[in-house]
């Protein structure tokens, strides 16, 4: 075991409260969290505190939420903490270089991708509508550019046809966890092995927007199922039925099935699924929510409901 780090921690989401538990349950020293001023939120817009937030008041850890590092007394703050390493996961905000040269072993990032693929906000959702077969979490020092530092640890994860972004967010982020104590753990030796990253296989993982969950019906089945399991929780693949939303939370492509139909036409229901018609071959609904309403599973979707003989706009 190496001797206890004072760390400072760096995060904002769930995705960086496991890291952090598992920090505040080492033998190391979390001496202060870094995490984004509080945000308006809900339907009342009351201004909320982020889940890394939550988590270091409760464990009594100081808390600091400055908007940036480019004011001297932040900067200053910071240094006051003496850290040996500060460890990034989803902060959201950029550090200088003033900061990522204060803590004696720089600053460490938890990325969700196995880099260089898939640099930037929105690696999970991107690795999924890409259709990979593999993610991971990349442990990295971090550098002055997006997600460019050397790599220092990876892990594996596959990504099975069933998975959505839910469920690889809450597996990369217990992986996070466990591999940046296993870094820390050789930090300052000769067993780490920083590994340069090759900038001809670079992929970007840039954020999404609401619209960018319209389905366009013309796509194959696989690719809107692609679309379906990269979007849930957000922001929810979507259609329009009339003018408002019809959200899609599960589905599964029907292999080997061909119909003349338009894509968008409603071809049967039941509580195996609802089945529409695709560019390319059906896709099978299983689980959708109607505007106001909460997702319900097929079955009970169609308790008092129908599609049939509907026609989505593609």
């Amino acid at each position: 075991m190496t001797d206890a780090l004072r760390v400072i921690y760096a995060g904002t989401p769930d995705f960086a409260v496991p890291a952090l538990q598992s920090l505040i349950e080492s033998h190391h020293e979390v001496v202060a969290v870094y995490t984004q001023p509080d945000r308006p939120a809900g339907r009342g817009r009351k201004l909320q505190a982020s889940p890394v937030k939550l988590t270091a008041e409760a464990a009594g850890i100081p808390v600091e939420q400055p908007e940036n590092f480019r004011d001297e007394q932040t900067t200053e703050q910071l240094a006051s903490y003496n850290a040996d390493v500060m460890v990034v996961a989803a902060y959201g905000i950029i550090l200088p270089q003033l900061v990522l040269d204060t803590p004696r072993f720089g600053c460490l990032n938890i990325h969700g991708s196995l880099l260089p693929r898939w640099r930037g906000a929105a690696p999970i959702q991107r690795a999924i509508l890409a259709g990979d077969t593999e993610t991971g979490v990349t442990i990295m020092q971090m550098a002055a550019g997006l997600d460019t530092g050397d790599m220092l640890l990876k892990t594996h994860c596959p990504i099975t046809v069933t998975d959505t972004t839910a469920s690889i967010h809450d597996t990369l982020a217990s992986q996070g966890a466990n591999a940046v104590l296993e870094v820390l753990a050789k930090i300052g030796t000769d067993e780490l092995k920083p590994e340069v990253q090759d900038e001809s296989q670079t992929t970007y993982a840039a954020k999404f927007n609401k619209t960018d969950a319209e389905i366009n019906w013309q796509q194959s089945a696989d690719e809107i199922d692609l679309l379906v399991r990269a979007f849930n929780p957000w922001p929810i693949a979507y259609t329009k039925k009339g003018d408002k939303p019809l959200r899609f939370y599960m589905t599964e492509v029907i292999a080997d099935k061909t119909v003349s139909a338009s894509p968008g036409s409603v071809l049967s229901e039941s509580k195996e699924g609802i089945q529409i018609a695709t560019g390319k071959g059906v896709i099978n609904i299983k689980k959708l929510q109607l505007p106001g309403g909460k997702p319900l599973a097929v079955n009970e979707f169609l308790n008092g409901r129908s599609l049939q003989g509907e026609q989505f706009p593609s």
